[in-house]
């Protein structure tokens, strides 16, 4: 196993960590938690570079490290959601776009079409992480001058959920095209 590879499985692994110390009972564990959260989600972007930059890709990469960062993602959200900091409907629209945009990149693979990631998704990925950091960390430092930082970014981030979708679905429309032969 390579070394992103492993960078992608420790991630996978510190989401059930992440999870107990959320729902832990001591001081701050929201701090933790959300250091723990930035941890994982920063090694999504450090396995790929070295992955595309050892020509250390591969079939298993592919497949585990855009199923580690939408567990991740979810497993935080669904938690919010049940500490009560988010609502479930914005939770609901966010892992529905991400079931809907895997099941069109299924669709596409299993006709021979590679599709990436557009900058609209990585735009809605940013935004997503740092709105959950925001969530977890009570909104500090934001909070001391009583601006709703990390609700004004859940809503960006829930702007760049849906265009990002919308936008990814009509520029690849031509691959619901193609599976109907």
């Amino acid at each position: 196993m390579n070394l992103a590879n492993k960078i992608t499985l420790l991630r996978v692994f510190m989401i059930p960590v992440f999870l107990i110390v959320l729902f832990s009972d001591f001081k701050n564990n929201h701090y933790l938690a959300g250091l723990i959260f930035a941890v994982a989600s920063g090694t999504d972007g450090l396995d790929g570079y070295i992955a595309r930059h050892r020509g250390q890709v591969t079939t298993f990469g592919k497949f585990i490290d855009p199923l580690a960062d939408k567990i991740l993602v979810s497993a935080a959200l669904i938690s919010l959601v049940q500490l009560g900091q988010v609502p479930a409907w914005i939770v609901i629209i966010i892992i529905a776009r991400e079931f809907t945009i895997t099941g069109f990149r299924i669709i596409a693979a299993s006709e021979g079409i590679t599709i990436a990631a557009s900058s609209l998704g990585k735009i809605k990925t940013i935004t997503q992480i740092i709105a959950i950091i925001s969530l977890l960390i009570k909104n500090f430092p934001f909070s001391l001058i009583n601006l709703p930082f990390d609700y004004i970014m859940l809503y960006i981030s829930l702007f760049f959920t849906v265009l990002s979708g919308a936008d990814y679905l009509y520029k690849n429309r031509h691959v619901l095209l193609v599976s109907k032969k």
